[in-house]
């Protein structure tokens, strides 16, 4: 019987991020509200949109823009899922099976990982070294894949970190790739959540095998529409495309026309723009706060309103996680939902005012801790 792991994160931010005051979970920036979307728009146009089964693939002019974020890529190399979570799931889905093995980047957005294993595929980790700015090393990428590898998947911009890879490490993966003939999953979805304003380069373009996936979801404020996408061959497209006929069969027609909106060449600067913009406020506040507290190593994160932060107290990162929800009712990701003991995933996307008020909070948590001591 195959492995199927419990996805602890999701299943842990779905059943509480309701429920807190204060939201310290979640990786992107807070979202934009219906109206202030349609405000943007040169035409609004959404009251004669149907609310029926949507083009399963996603509509014409919807791939057409997604692929224009590529350049050269034509529509048809495009499919649009319900969240890059599906885009991930489809994708593993079509490429590993049992026996097969899939060579994942950690820590990570656990995902992948899970799904291999249920798959049953075995799991091969490439380590991404905090003492390396969270690069990995060449040489390990290479241990790492073998003629068994189906799949690289890599996580870029990287959560839970916000590393971006360097050019010596993409270059890397492909090398191995080409090498092995695996194919490279990169999950783009914080492309765009820079907080230098450099678009993060695509994997598309570099190797043959390649399926990347993208959504509306971090870098654009947008989670509530489950927009997400693949980007690959055309034949790889269609496969794709089969495999959601099983799944969820089709975005909404709603869904598709705001995604059609935030993507417009005009609006889609302006809420980039926005999402920068609670990135470097929300970045110095919580650098900061975590200065002050002096219990917290930490690397800026180059991308997405996440910041990963070792923390030097006598309690497993589970056990502070429980006590900020139930004693503070503030959310964070402990550590152990990536592997790693005595590390929080902070979240910095809030409005200042409530971010502020929610690190207050667990301020007051660290201080009985460190007291107790």
């Amino acid at each position: 019987m195959r492995v199927f792991r419990p996805f602890a994160m999701e299943r842990w931010q779905s059943t509480y991020e309701n429920t807190v005051d204060y939201n310290l979970s979640e990786s992107g920036v807070h979202p934009l509200t219906l109206g202030e979307l349609l405000s943007l728009a040169h035409e609004v146009d959404v009251e004669s949109t149907s609310l029926g089964y949507g083009q399963s693939n996603g509509s014409v002019a919807l791939r057409e823009r997604i692929a224009a974020l590529y350049g050269g890529i034509q529509q048809d190399s495009i499919m649009v899922t319900n969240g890059s979570a599906e885009a991930n799931f489809v994708a593993l889905w079509e490429l590993a099976g049992a026996g097969d093995e899939v060579a994942i980047m950690v820590p990570t957005y656990m995902q992948t990982h899970g799904l291999a294993e249920a798959l049953g595929a075995s799991v091969r980790e490439i380590p991404l070294r905090e003492e390396h700015g969270w690069q990995p090393d060449p040489d390990e990428i290479g241990r790492a894949v073998s003629d068994r590898t189906r799949v690289i998947v890599v996580t870029n911009p990287n959560n839970p970190t916000g590393a971006r890879l360097s050019a010596e490490a993409r270059a890397a993966v492909v090398r191995a790739a080409d090498r092995s003939g695996a194919w490279i999953l990169a999950d783009e979805v914080y492309t765009g959540a820079e907080l230098d304003g450099e678009e993060t380069p695509s994997f598309i373009g570099t190797c043959e095998r390649v399926i990347a996936t993208g959504s509306l979801s971090k870098a654009y404020g947008l989670p509530g529409l489950r927009v997400g996408w693949t980007v690959s061959r055309p034949d790889m497209a269609e496969r794709l495309w089969a495999r959601t006929d099983y799944t969820t069969i089709s975005p909404g027609d709603l869904s598709d026309r705001l995604a059609r909106i935030a993507l417009d060449p005009d609006v889609r600067p302006r809420l980039l723009e926005r999402t920068r913009s609670i990135l470097h406020s929300g970045l110095a506040i919580l650098e900061d706060w975590m200065k002050e507290q002096d219990v917290f190593q930490w690397q800026a994160p180059e991308a997405g309103a996440i910041c990963y932060a070792r923390y030097d107290l006598p309690i497993g990162s589970g056990v502070l996680a429980e006590t900020l929800r139930t004693e503070h009712s503030v959310l964070i990701v402990p550590g152990i939902h990536f592997g790693m003991d005595r590390w929080i995933r902070f979240g910095y996307g809030l409005h200042e005012v409530e971010l502020r008020e929610a690190l207050e909070r667990v301020s007051r948590a660290l201080g009985v801790i460190g007291a107790a001591a």
